[in-house]
């Protein structure tokens, strides 16, 4: 029996965390042939990466550091590219998997390029779903992509639902680790600064996701992305606060069933998961000690506390283009906490007032759908700049 060619794969934000744990998880060339590694700017580690893999193109968002990456890949046959043309055409090469793990709404044009070759793409990218559901949903349709969620959560649900009885699905519900300030009070988080806030007690992960799990705000985009991946309404997707972490999905059916996915919290497991899928391969990840764990708690989100749970909520009710606003708002007010300029509370405030201002309007469009994640912007730095006046 012959054996099978290495399966070709792209990795779209290669430097952040889950691009890193993906790169970790690529090291078999008889298996991989890694097409092309995509970063913003750090040309040091792309590098390496493109060396260690044998990847056949490397490519920076940011110009910046071009001469520097193609210095360090100077006579090693790996092309070099930067600028954001140069990221949707590498997103656009052939390829039989691709990780689309460029956050935020940058990460919208390159993950539609993978999209449309119709193949499998790893959709790490939730806000790209959150903002332009129905542009990326009608993209996978049109091209016969597979779409591979590899948010725990998702993959979760993705993994429960596997044995194909959709008509007797009852409601999924996501876990939440609770995040930092799981039992801090009002007063306490609204003390909160960026270092405080950054400290996770379970996952490690970037900056911006950990600030959304700190706020919960990630809960509510991924409580939005779950109705887009699952075609689920609101009102069938729960979530539960879970400070292990190792309950990351549950499937209720109609008979009573209730369907958990475990494992430990590592994001090498669900990233694993999408890159062998329909199949398995081994990882690194430590494996789950039930007895060792002792017990498993869960308990309702506070929405008193963590408002941004319900603002998701109002926005996949609104529909339209209130999730792209809701996204996007919340992107810049993370920032703007990030860099000292508003307080932890005024996230998920300044997401409310933006909301409240721009509404929902129609985004079933990209041009649409980026022209109002624009305005969401814009709106949102005028108010944390005059809130840090």
């Amino acid at each position: 029996m012959t054996e099978a060619a290495p399966r070709s794969v792209t990795v779209l934000g290669s430097t952040g965390s889950v691009g890193r744990q993906t790169v970790e998880l690529l090291g078999d060339p008889a298996r991989f042939a890694v097409r092309a590694l995509v970063a913003n700017r750090n040309a040091a580690v792309l590098a390496e990466q493109a060396r260690r893999l044998n990847a056949e193109l490397a490519v920076l968002c940011d110009s910046a550091g071009y001469p520097a990456l193609r210095e360090a890949l100077s006579g090693t046959g790996i092309e070099a590219a930067c600028g954001p043309q140069a990221v949707v055409a590498a997103a656009a090469l052939p390829a039989d998997w691709t990780m689309a793990a460029i956050t935020g709404a940058a990460g919208l044009r390159a993950t539609l390029a993978a999209i449309a070759r119709g193949q499998a793409v790893a959709l790490a990218n939730k806000e790209a779903l959150v903002c332009a559901g129905a542009v990326m949903l009608r993209a996978v349709r049109d091209a016969g992509a597979t779409l591979l969620p590899v948010d725990s959560e998702h993959n979760a649900i993705f993994q429960a639902l596997a044995d194909g009885n959709r008509a007797c699905l009852d409601r999924i519900v996501l876990t939440a680790s609770g995040g930092p300030f799981r039992t801090a009070s009002a007063e306490e988080m609204a003390q909160a600064t960026p270092e405080a806030a950054l400290r996770h007690p379970v996952w490690s992960m970037g900056a911006k996701i950990s600030i959304d799990s700190a706020t919960l705000m990630n809960k509510g985009l991924e409580l939005i992305e779950a109705a887009r991946l699952f075609d689920l309404e609101e009102a069938r997707i729960g979530v539960l606060v879970h400070p292990q972490s190792v309950v990351h999905g549950l499937v209720y059916y109609c008979d009573g069933s209730v369907l958990a996915q475990m494992g430990s919290p590592d994001m090498r497991v669900p990233i694993a998961h999408t890159l062998a899928w329909p199949s398995r391969m081994e990882t690194p990840a430590q494996r789950l000690d039930l007895a060792a764990l002792g017990r498993l708690e869960f308990s309702e989100p506070d929405l008193a506390r963590f408002p941004a749970l319900h603002l998701a909520r109002e926005a996949l009710r609104a529909g339209g283009g209130a999730p792209t606003v809701l996204s996007a708002a919340n992107e810049v007010a993370v920032e703007a906490f990030l860099a000292r300029r508003i307080g932890f509370l005024e996230i998920a405030h300044t997401a409310a007032r933006v909301l409240d201002a721009l509404g929902a309007p129609p985004a079933d469009t990209l041009e649409a759908v980026l022209d109002l994640d624009d305005a969401a912007r814009h709106a949102a730095e005028r108010i944390t700049k005059a809130r840090a006046a």
